[in-house]
């Protein structure tokens, strides 16, 4: 079993990397492989809503990382995406990138255990971990808990290494992943879905006669 680690910070080393290396360690102890994905420091495009994924399944645009990502969360078991804390939410770089990755393919990620991690100086963690929360909500993603919210503090990885509570959350959150992904291996197949019912939360105005 693999689990794929998502590094939503344009640092590389830094504290959200600090955060999934924890998450990884336990992973690992529990005989669960772990593959890092760093979003990088290249632009990402935004959704221009042209649909064009709805053909083929990736976006439309691949001059950036969301179809690679898409690939690397397909080929997991289980999926952690990490962020730091920028005005009180996640990375918008990284939110721009999940936006077209689960738009264009988050219905072949149903069933993977999924996990949010938050970085930040002080504030803000608890929004950016519902944020990231809503991508897996809505794709039929288990979430994975842990002890408390999946956050860890400090202003560099040093400080990240000093808090002892957020790195205890990390393992934790570490083990109960492995914990899932064994549950789901030896589990009942999914449950087959209804036909997608759509419904606008608008009304039509009738005319006066």
């Amino acid at each position: 079993m693999n689990v794929l680690l998502l590094n939503g910070s344009p640092r590389k080393s830094g504290c959200t990397y600090t955060a999934l290396s924890e998450v990884g360690k336990a992973l690992n102890e529990s005989g669960v492989s772990t593959t890092f994905f760093h979003i990088g420091t290249d632009p990402v495009r935004g959704c221009i809503a042209c649909r064009g994924c709805k053909k083929t399944g990736y976006c439309a645009f691949d001059d950036d990382g969301a179809n690679a990502c898409i690939d690397s969360i397909k080929q997991a078991d289980g999926v952690v995406i990490g962020t730091p804390v920028y005005y009180a939410s996640a990375n918008g770089a990284l939110c721009a990138l999940l936006d077209r990755v689960f738009f264009s393919a988050g219905g072949s990620f149903r069933g993977k255990p999924a996990a949010a991690i938050a970085s930040c100086r002080r504030g803000g963690a608890g929004s950016a971990f519902d944020r990231l929360n809503k991508y897996f909500t809505i794709s039929e993603m288990p979430l994975v808990s842990s002890q408390y919210w999946n956050a860890v503090h400090g202003n560099t990885p040093e400080e990240v290494g000093q808090d002892l509570e957020g790195l205890q959350i990390m393992r934790t959150l570490g083990r109960n992943m492995a914990w899932l992904l064994s549950g789901i291996k030896n589990a009942a197949p999914l449950p087959e879905r209804e036909p997608r019912v759509a419904t606008n939360f608008i009304r039509t105005l009738v005319p006066p006669a």
